[in-house]
C-alpha cells in the first residue's frame, strides 16, 4: 500500500509541474482509494481534473507525462492509469478527456482528494443503463477482443483472452495479475449491473458468493485470495480454471445479454452471442 501511495504522490507532483495552474484537483481512484490494494496485481489509478476549457494539447501532454513516469521501471509505475477531464467534460457539456462512466462513478463514490479543491459537488452519477453499456463495451474489447463501431459494426481485434478462457494453461502462463483479472472482471461487472455501484473486488466477490449456487464459486473465492497470496501449486490452479472459467463466463454473458436486450441494444446482444459461440467452439 505504501509503495502505491508513493507512486501516486510522485505522479501528482509531476503532473502539477507539467500542468501548472490548469490542474484543479487530483484524486486517488481504485483500490488505493477504497481499499483492497495488492502490490502484486492492482493498478495505480489517478484522476486529474483540469480547468476549462479543454486544450487541443491536453491529451498529448498527459500521455507524455504518463509515459515518463512508466519509464521509471518499477511494476507499480508501469501500472499507472490516468483518468482526466474538466468539469465541463465530466458533466457532458463538451466531449474530450478520458473518464469512462465506471471510473466517473468511482470518482464520485470513492475518490480521495490528493491535491487542489474538491470539484465533485456538481457531478451527476452515471445511470445504471450507462454503466451497463459502458461495462459491456469494455468487456467486449478487453475480454472478447471485439470492437463495436459507431455504426454498430463488429470487428475482431484480438482472440488472446478468448483463448486464455478456453485453454487455462495459456492463462496460467500469463501470471497471477492477468489470471485474477480475467476471473474477477465478470464478477465485478455483474455486481455493478445489479447494484449500480462500483464493483470493488471484495464487495463484488462477497455479493457473488452469497447468491444461490453461483457458477464457479470455488474459482472466484480462490482468485480473490490469490491477489494477496499467490498459489504455490500450478496443478491445483489449473484444475480450478479448467472447471470454472467457461461456466463463469457463460453465466456472465447470459446475464448481460438479458439486460442489454431489455435496453434494446440488440447490437451488443449479438456481440455477446458471438463471444458465447466462440467460447463453446
Amino acid at each position: 500500500m505504501e509503495r502505491g501511495h508513493a507512486v501516486l504522490a510522485d505522479a501528482v507532483a509531476t503532473y502539477a509541474r507539467a500542468l501548472g495552474e490548469r490542474l484543479v484537483a487530483a484524486y486517488a481512484l481504485g483500490s488505493l482509494a477504497h481499499g483492497g490494494f495488492s502490490p502484486l496485481v492492482s493498478d495505480v489509478d489517478l484522476a486529474l481534473i483540469l480547468a476549462d476549457p479543454l486544450h487541443p494539447t491536453d491529451s498529448a501532454r498527459i500521455a507524455s507525462v504518463a509515459w515518463g513516469l512508466k519509464a521509471k521501471g518499477s511494476a507499480l509505475y508501469d501500472r499507472l492509469s490516468v483518468f482526466w477531464g474538466t468539469p465541463s467534460s465530466l458533466v457532458g457539456r463538451m466531449p474530450g478527456g478520458r473518464f469512462p462512466p465506471l471510473d466517473r462513478l468511482d470518482l464520485l463514490e470513492h475518490g480521495r482528494l490528493l491535491r487542489g479543491e474538491d470539484v465533485r459537488s456538481g457531478l451527476v452519477p452515471p445511470s445504471r443503463d450507462e454503466l451497463l453499456v459502458a461495462g459491456a463495451l469494455f468487456a467486449l474489447e478487453y475480454l472478447a477482443g471485439l470492437v463495436v463501431g459507431p455504426s454498430h459494426e463488429l470487428s475482431t481485434v484480438s482472440e488472446d483472452a478468448v483463448k486464455e478462457i478456453r485453454r487455462p494453461e495459456l492463462l496460467l502462463a500469463q501470471g497471477i495479475r492477468r489470471l485474477t483479472k480475467l476471473v474477477l472482471f465478470p464478477v465485478r461487472f455483474l455486481f455493478t449491473a445489479e447494484t449500480g455501484r462500483v464493483g470493488t473486488n471484495d464487495e463484488a466477490v462477497d455479493y457473488y458468493l452469497a447468491a444461490d449456487a453461483p457458477p464457479s464459486a470455488a474459482l472466484v473465492a480462490a482468485a480473490f485470495a490469490w491477489r494477496t497470496a499467490p498459489p504455490e501449486k500450478d496443478g491445483a490452479v489449473l484444475s480450478l480454471l479448467e472447471a470454472g472459467m467457461v461456466p463463469l463466463y457463460l453465466h456472465y454473458i447470459d446475464d448481460q445479454r438479458a439486460r442489454l436486450a431489455a435496453l434494446g441494444r440488440h447490437d451488443l446482444v449479438e456481440a455477446f452471442g458471438q463471444w458465447r459461440r466462440r467460447l463453446l467452439q
